[in-house]
């Protein structure tokens, strides 16, 4: 049953203000006292720069109060209403009895969440994951990037917490929220370490360093109600028979393989998982090929987006600034920017011997010197040149292995006006004369923040040449939005080959492949995007499996 609440919307505040100013404004608004209202919270709270340097918090509050309906028309403001606020509602109304225990493969938002409300509701579900448990893992990634010791079963793809966790741990999400799924994973993840500002501002973010006790402490909550964890521990194979699941293989930290099992899996295996969609192509379940998008990372001076974006410096009040941009080429080919890291480093992401892909990622304070983002371009399966459900896979790995070749194992980086000349046999500065304000922010020594070992060469070999000119071309487009986007200076670092997965595994209303008691899920499976879609997806995914089965004990056990 829902709960009346007053909505007050576009609360104009300054940057420094106070929980009293606050209360005064919220009373201000409603034409009333403070003991009127029993409770008050923040629901969103975004900066509005549209008139900078003139900048402010615009904020989106509701109140709690003995008589709403009476100080909503006492107030008489458009900007007033009344919401009724509905909580995630936990749906399970499974009547069969499961013969084992559920089985999630993989441990990122997906499968951590779908995890975490299995455990909580009495279904004790068993988690494989192939890499390493976070802070085994942490270790691993930072001897990767900083001696090069690189691991392909412990990396920034595989192990506790997935790809998100060496990211900038962003939280929005465009996937439309009816059911308050979106609520639900803030709120667990406040309730796990993650700061309380997640839940209403505009532009959540964890930051990695915050992210990694987040992911452990989700973890010993699941344990703590049944569930387990086996790292280290990688499905190699399915057991189907007659369009049903039946068992795994599974090959464990000392390489030995075991049978397990199994009648319900969750396919939570997240986009790098390239050998096990091969094995599930092998074992007949069916897949296909979908569009995704490749670019670069390209970065700035931090200081140069904040001015941009702020009409001054962001002082001690506003955060590092970010963006968004879109872009249509003249062919008609989208670029855009994608998990933009304000205050960053571009990271070497890269989960296979002789191939090379690159992230960005940013701690929750954002205050590195740079600015980075991918700017990709979007691809068909028409541009793999190749044909199969698994095509865009052959695709990313090429490109991965010439960026690979391009820095001898480094993050190749090459200047913006370096890589335009390559491409289009011109040396243009971009839209802002070279003695402005702008151009100076390229000087004193702009160079990369990067984790891992990274080399100046030429970038532009690496992707075919349609792509590079439309990345050319959006680049220019945003150099209008941003002055200096597309200055000689800017460095582009490639290669983001992993925006999404190149595959969808289809899935009917029961959330199930073809194959019977397969549950395609996440980022992997083609159904999520991000962080936050991707852990709504493994609820869904979760809510599926209880509509089918009992708890295998109740709290009262």
């Amino acid at each position: 049953m829902g709960v009346n609440m007053i909505r007050i919307n576009q609360i104009r505040l300054p940057l420094d203000y106070t929980e009293e100013m606050l209360c005064k404004k919220i009373c201000h608004i409603l034409k009333t006292d403070r003991n009127a209202i029993l409770s008050y919270r923040i629901v969103k709270r975004s900066i509005d720069a549209r008139k900078k340097p003139d900048i402010f918090y615009s904020i989106t509050a509701e109140a709690e109060a003995k008589k709403e309906e009476r100080l909503v028309k006492k107030a008489g403001n458009s900007q007033v209403s009344i919401v009724v606020k509905e909580a995630y509602q936990w749906k399970a109304a499974g009547e069969k009895t499961a013969a084992h225990r559920p089985v999630i493969i993989g441990s990122g938002p997906a499968g951590l969440f779908c995890a975490y409300l299995l455990a909580e509701h009495g279904y004790r579900p068993l988690i494989l994951e192939r890499g390493r448990d976070v802070d085994t893992r942490k270790k691993d990634v930072e001897a990767f990037w900083e001696k090069g010791a690189f691991d392909p079963g412990s990396n920034v793809q595989f192990g506790e917490g997935g790809a998100g966790t060496f990211s900038d741990g962003k939280l929005n999400t465009l996937v439309k929220d009816k059911d308050g799924r979106n609520g639900y994973v803030l709120s667990v993840f406040v309730q796990n370490g993650a700061p309380e500002k997640i839940l209403y501002e505009g532009k959540p973010h964890i930051g990695t360093d915050i992210l990694i006790d987040v992911v452990k402490n989700m973890r010993e909550r699941i344990k703590a109600w049944g569930g387990e964890f086996r790292f280290q521990n990688q499905a190699i194979d399915f057991e189907i028979e007659k369009n049903r699941l039946y068992g795994l293989l599974v090959k464990d930290e000392k390489g030995q393989t075991y049978r397990l099992e199994c009648d319900t899996a969750v396919l939570a295996i997240g986009h790098s998982a390239r050998d096990t969609l091969e094995t599930l192509l092998q074992r007949g379940v069916p897949m296909e090929a979908k569009s995704f998008a490749v670019g670069f990372r390209v970065e700035h001076p931090q200081a140069l987006i904040d001015t941009a974006q702020y009409g001054r410096d962001k002082g001690d009040l506003l955060p590092a600034a970010s963006y968004k941009l879109t872009a249509k080429t003249s062919n008609d080919r989208g670029v855009y920017s994608f998990c933009m890291c304000p205050g960053g480093f571009v990271v070497n992401a890269s989960s296979e011997e002789g191939k090379l892909a690159v992230n960005g990622m940013s701690y929750s304070g954002r205050n590195g010197k740079n600015a980075n983002s991918a700017i990709i371009v979007s691809v068909t399966p028409e541009d793999y040149g190749a044909a199969g459900p698994l095509a865009g896979i052959a695709f990313q790995r090429k490109i991965e292995e010439k960026a690979f070749l391009a820095g001898n194992g480094n993050i190749p980086v090459e200047r913006f006006g370096d890589f335009k000349e390559d491409i289009l046999g011109k040396r243009e500065t971009g839209n802002v004369p070279s003695d402005t304000e702008t151009v100076s922010f390229f000087q004193d020594g702009f160079e990369p923040q990067i984790k891992g070992g990274f080399t100046y060469t030429k970038v532009s070999g690496i992707l075919p040449g349609q792509l590079n000119a439309a990345f050319i071309e959006g680049m220019e487009q945003f150099d209008r939005v941003i002055p200096g986007f597309a200055d000689d200076h800017v460095l582009i670092d490639g290669i983001e080959s992993r925006t999404s997965s190149p595959v969808r595994i289809p899935r009917d209303e029961t959330n199930q492949s073809k194959i019977r008691g397969l549950y395609p899920c996440g980022e992997g499976a083609g159904y999520a995007g991000g962080i936050t879609s991707a852990a709504m997806d493994g609820m869904k995914i979760a809510e599926s499996i209880a509509s089918r089965y009992k708890p295998l004990y109740t709290k009262a056990d």
